[in-house]
């Protein structure tokens, strides 16, 4: 063979190689993509759900040949009820925290999503303050995705995606329950990050051992609510923001001083806690933030979350002063040497564990 029919032939390989390969593509492309729509509407305590699912999903739910068939309200009208029977339970809708039955009224096709749209409802008991959802309609397909848009009293709520890696979302309605159920769960959540959170509790803790008058643990206390909530808000509303490799060993850092400090402190030292409450509270804020931020902010309620975290941050530092404070007044009161040897033995342990903090923090954010 010449080089020249030598490199005919490669050259005739490598078209007939390009052309198998742009067809692949090309099915590829045409192939249909396996998702659903959803559009959830919420008025009073009635629920309305328009699922429009893909004929080739609608096909292999019910085990059918020809996907295109269901396209035809006449074979669809037969197999609808089961159809739709078996995506109710994998469409799972929760109200006030209760569990909603879907009750199945009609299907129809869906000429311009190519499939089948199901239509439900559901009422619960009394006016609904926020409606959880979790979609896993074709559990064995973990690449199908769930478009979901979520209307309140008319107004669109929320748009999500919902897949086999993120089948949750939880909307709150746009009423007076819908803030109420706002409000309990971020309370709720602001109480729980501040005891589960030593490194809040140890700063408070350093912050309250020097003790004082009632005016002036207030005044520290309120210092430090101020500048948080300022950078909370920040944070949350994407304003600002702060990595945490910064912000939790500067947490740490702040352990570090203010236990440095109440070791430094002297008889008639002007009170430095109120200034120091408010600078390094606005980075405990970055902190607050980075836990909201995981917890999940509703957009459609978000003034009404960031209250919410954050007064439940301050009951659960009114918790902490109102078990700390009368103990060391009481202690004060009545054996000041055991008193004054508490502050320095409690603020060289939080030194030391705010150094710990600080070291480790820094080590694995490197």
């Amino acid at each position: 063979m010449s080089g020249a029919q030598r490199m005919r032939r490669s050259l005739l390989a490598s078209m007939l190689a390009f052309a198998m390969v742009c067809a692949v593509s090309g099915a590829a492309v045409a192939h249909d993509v396996s998702y659903s729509h959803a559009e959830l509407r919420v008025t009073g305590a009635h629920v309305t759900l328009a699922l429009a699912i893909h004929r080739n999903d609608a096909a292999q739910t019910l085990g059918a040949a020809a996907p295109d068939s269901f396209l035809s309200a006449a074979y669809l009208a037969p197999r609808a009820t089961t159809l739709a029977h078996t995506l109710a339970p994998r469409f799972d809708l929760r109200a006030n925290g209760a569990s909603l039955a879907l009750v199945f009224d009609a299907a129809v096709p869906d000429l311009p999503r190519h499939g089948v749209m199901l239509r439900f409802h559901a009422d619960a008991p009394r006016t609904i303050g926020d409606v959880a959802v979790h979609a896993l309609l074709f559990p064995a397909n973990n690449l199908h995705e769930t478009f979901l848009d979520v209307y309140s009293d008319g107004r669109l709520a929320r748009q999500a995606v919902l897949s086999a890696e993120h089948p949750d979302t939880r909307v709150f309605a746009a009423s007076t329950p819908g803030i109420l159920a706002v409000l309990g769960t971020f309370i709720a959540a602001g109480v729980h990050h501040i005891f589960i959170g030593p490194d809040h509790i140890l700063f408070i803790l350093g912050l309250l051992l020097l003790g004082g008058s009632l005016a002036q643990v207030l005044k520290v206390a309120t210092s430090f609510t101020l500048a948080h909530s300022i950078t909370l808000a920040l944070a949350a509303l994407g304003i600002a923001n702060v990595p945490s490799r910064i912000v939790e060993p500067a947490i740490a850092l702040s352990i570090v001083y203010v236990a440095i400090e109440n070791l430094r402190a002297g008889k008639g030292a002007s009170d430095w806690r109120t200034r120091v409450a408010f600078g390094f509270g606005l980075v405990h804020g970055f902190g607050f933030a980075s836990v909201l931020r995981e917890f999940g902010l509703p957009r459609e309620a978000l003034g009404w979350s960031l209250l919410g975290f954050n007064v439940g941050v301050e009951l659960g530092q009114a918790a902490i002063v109102l078990a700390v404070v009368p103990v060391l007044t009481w202690l004060r009161a009545h054996s000041p040497r055991q008193a004054g040897r508490l502050v320095i033995a409690a603020s060289w342990v939080i030194a030391a564990v705010g150094a710990y903090w600080f070291v480790q923090r820094v080590l694995t954010r490197a």
